[in-house]
Parts: structure tokens; sequence; C-alpha cells
């Protein structure tokens, strides 16, 4: 599996990103998503990467919104039939090497408590849960979480 530095605005990458609306549509009311549109994933303060597999099919995708000193991480979502192989953990690691690169010292998240599966891949890959960070109000259907970075040597 390659993961890469891509343009979400590619028929692969958005049709991934509406099968994750779909899910999150199935779990969450409208007032408790805070989803990122094609348009603010384009932006130039984010990095956005996709996981290819050997025929170039893109079965994962995530996004980190990078800000003066923390990056938020967005977007995260690996098709069910990939999901144990590494997928996820191989999109965090690219990530949180971009968002280290650019200074950030810290990774945030916001996701929910519906997501079992997310939940604990946060906390393996060493995400604490925390408060409400940015703008966001405190809801019940949202979890905070957050990770410090070590820099790179």
């Amino acid at each position: 599996m390659k993961i890469t530095v891509e343009s979400p605005d590619q028929p692969e990458v958005i049709a991934l990103i509406e099968e994750l609306d779909a899910y999150q549509d199935s779990l969450y009311p409208p007032e408790a998503r805070y989803a990122l549109d094609l348009a603010s994933l384009c932006q130039p303060d984010v990095v956005f990467v996709a996981a290819r597999d050997a025929l170039g099919h893109a079965p994962g995708c995530g996004a980190v919104v990078l800000r003066p000193q923390h990056g938020e991480i967005k977007r995260m979502y690996v098709r069910p039939a990939a999901r144990g192989q590494g997928v996820a953990r191989r999109l965090m690691q690219a990530l949180e090497h971009a968002a280290r690169a650019r200074g950030c010292r810290q990774l945030l998240l916001e996701t929910g408590p519906r997501q079992p599966e997310a939940l604990a891949f946060y906390t393996r890959e060493g995400f604490e849960r925390r408060g409400p960070f940015g703008s966001y109000p405190d809801h019940p259907l949202s979890v905070f979480m957050g990770k410090d970075l070590i820099p790179s040597p």
C-alpha cells in the first residue's frame, strides 16, 4: 500500500468522502457533524493523503489542517474491506509526518462516541481524550482527542 499526498478533487477520492459522509449521516444528526467539504480540503493549509493499492485504487484517505501550533486530523476513512491491514495507521503516520515537518507540536481531532473502532484506533495511535478546541462546542456527540508530537531528529 502506497500513501501519497494528493488532491481530494478526483472522482475516486470524492467517492471515498461520500462513503464517509453516508456512514456519519447514519450515526449523527447534522448539528453534530463537523466535516470539511471538498473546497475546504483543497485549501493550501490542508495536506490530504490517499492510500493506493497495487492496482492504484484508493481504499482510504485522511487530511490534516495545519495551524500555527497544531494540526487537526480530518476525513480519516478506510473502506471496510481494507480495514485491519494497517492502512489507517500508515495514513496517520503520513499525516503526523506532514504536521511535524510544518512545525506542528500537537495533533488534535474531533470524532464521535458512536464510532468505537475509530476511538480505539486513535487511542492505539497515542491520542488522549481532552476538552473541546478551536470553535467546537462541547457537545455530547463529540469526543475530542489530542496527541503531542515529538520533533523529528
